[in-house]
């Protein structure tokens, strides 16, 4: 498999040879083999200091050959093959220590004669993610499918630097289209030495993009004879450092395959990647070439197996605002915090809230949150964050939020509740549930939480899904709130759910009541680095509905 294209290349210039002669009377002509070849190297970062290099991997290679149209470069990592015209290529070794390579490196001449030399290579690798590791094998092993369930579950996009665009700009999937593929299951396991991975069900698709290039049947499933992608693969780790990761704000890191695994997803490479890695989200990126980038979703609950529902159904209707007056908000229903607050409300964020109809009103029987760029009491952005403190606040109960989320880099909207004994209790203590939180510089990302006093900050217990139309469609985003468990819904369907097996003070502090809270951040923890080109944007919402 890895040397199927080198192949190809190979017969189609023998083709092409021969139909000449065949056609003009053309001759072979000589046949000259390679000579002198040559390989040389040098480790990246080696000094006094780090005999074996910096850690990075990295090795720069020249070959040189006399009679020879062009170089193979062979590793014996499990990385696939490489070819070169000039015969200088960079590799990134990324099993972890002090290891040795054999690296060969085939001259190929007229007429597809090779000669080659091999020579070892002794290099330092040090980069590692543990978090990573732990959320792809869950601890020891973990299986994981595609997201068929879910929009843009594959993407397509530039491999170029094109500000204009999204990066999966091109085509995203819809839900289910690529049936033949979605019977594939991939095994992440946790090993002494790292990590491995195996795909133990299902078939390989092979885009229309890249099928040509093999000479198969493009945009279809293909069986073990074209690319085989069963067996134990070993996993390494590397810095990303594509377009994506540096102006995306991806995870900036990279996950290989070893001989030639990939993920059923076939454009003839074992690299990828992670946009975002959690205990049941998998975004990855995959270059395929210098034009096309894939994206892809996988998810470690099983489409059409998620038997999650909630354990206590709430319909009577208790509170709600339609927000139906033009205006400013009911002031019976919603009270502002303003300003800064304590460093950025506790997370270093950079707009000054206001209540101000620049920043919130209700227009048409909708209610606009807008995060504006401007200088402001001095902050350089403003916004708003409403809240039913005060007002209405209730225990249990299952609240729904129809609402179209802003879009841009550093946009942090939120729909959220907090104890309402946060005044004495403080926080974590009086606990927090986040219906919603999305960012703008991972667009679709949405995702759902609890504070308590044992997951707080850098909080464990939260679930994500993606939303691939959020900023221009409405969804519908909720919670239900039950003694037993909290589960978080994006348009009825559960993404997550928190249920604790002990429930205490630490754990359990949602047995009280909890105030609403609506509100647009910039930047901050979450929010992150703010696109310099932002400008302003809205939450739009057309109701808050609270059941019991």
């Amino acid at each position: 498999m890895k040397n199927l294209k080198y192949i190809l290349v190979i017969l189609l210039g023998f083709q092409l040879v021969f139909s000449g002669c065949k056609d003009n009377n053309y001759e072979l002509g000589e046949l000259v083999t390679p000579t002198n070849v040559e390989l040389s190297y040098e480790v990246v970062g080696v000094d006094a200091d780090n005999p074996y290099g910096d850690g990075s991997g990295l090795v720069n290679f020249t070959a040189s050959a006399s009679n020879n149209i062009t170089f193979n470069y062979m590793f014996d990592d499990g990385k696939d093959n490489e070819i070169s015209a000039d015969g200088k290529i960079t590799h990134r070794f990324s099993k972890n220590g002090v290891n040795t390579y054999n690296v060969t490196v085939v001259a190929v001449g007229t007429g597809g004669i090779q000669s080659s030399v091999t020579v070892p290579v002794e290099v330092f690798s040090s980069f590692t993610d543990d978090e990573a590791v732990e959320f792809l094998t869950g601890g020891s092993s973990k299986t994981w499918y595609w997201a068929a369930d879910q929009p843009a579950h594959v993407g397509l996009g530039p491999n170029f630097e094109d500000p204009g665009k999204a990066y999966a700009a091109w085509y995203t999937a819809a839900a289910y289209e690529k049936e033949c593929m979605y019977g594939a299951e991939f095994v992440f396991t946790k090993t002494a030495d790292g990590m491995t991975f195996e795909q133990t069900e299902g078939t390989s698709f092979i885009p229309g993009t890249y099928a040509g290039k093999i000479g198969v049947e493009g945009d279809v499933c293909h069986g073990t004879d074209v690319v085989d992608p069963f067996g134990v693969k070993n996993v390494s780790f590397a810095p990303a450092s594509s377009i994506a990761t540096i102006d995306g704000g991806y995870r900036g890191t990279s996950f290989s395959l070893s001989d030639g695994g990939y993920m059923s997803w076939w454009v003839g490479k074992s690299d990828y990647e992670i946009i975002e890695v959690t205990d049941n989200i998998l975004k990855v990126r995959i270059e395929e070439d210098g034009t096309y980038a894939w994206y892809h979703i996988f998810t470690s609950v099983k489409p059409g197996d998620n038997n999650q529902s909630v354990d206590v159904e709430y319909t009577n209707l208790v509170w709600a605002d339609e927000f139906d007056t033009n205006g400013a908000p009911n002031n019976a229903n919603w009270t502002y915090d303003i300003g800064t607050g304590n460093n950025g409300w506790g997370n270093g964020e950079s707009q000054y809230y206001t209540n101000r109809t620049d920043n919130v009103s209700v227009i048409d029987g909708i209610l606009k949150i807008t995060a504006k760029k401007e200088d402001y009491e001095g902050s350089s952005y403003t916004s708003a964050r409403l809240k039913s403190q005060g007002l209405y606040d209730f225990t249990y109960g299952r609240v729904d939020v129809r609402a179209k989320l802003p879009e841009g880099g550093g946009t942090w909207p939120a729909i959220w509740m907090l104890g309402s004994n946060f005044e004495t209790a403080g926080w974590p203590a009086c606990g927090e549930i986040d219906i919603m939180e999305a960012i703008g510089n991972n667009p679709g990302h949405v995702q759902g939480a609890i504070h308590t006093p044992s997951s707080y900050g850098a909080t464990e217990n939260m679930g994500s899904t993606t939303v691939a139309d959020a900023s221009s469609g409405f969804h519908i985003y909720s919670v239900n709130w039950s003694p037993n468990q909290i589960s978080f819904l994006v348009d009825n369907e559960i993404f997550y759910t928190y249920k604790p097996d002990v429930k205490d003070a630490d754990t359990w502090p949602f047995d009280a009541n909890q105030f609403l809270i609506l509100n647009v951040a910039m930047g901050g923890n979450l929010g992150g680095t703010i696109d310099g080109a932002f400008t302003e944007s809205s939450m739009e919402i057309d109701y808050v509905r609270v059941y019991q």
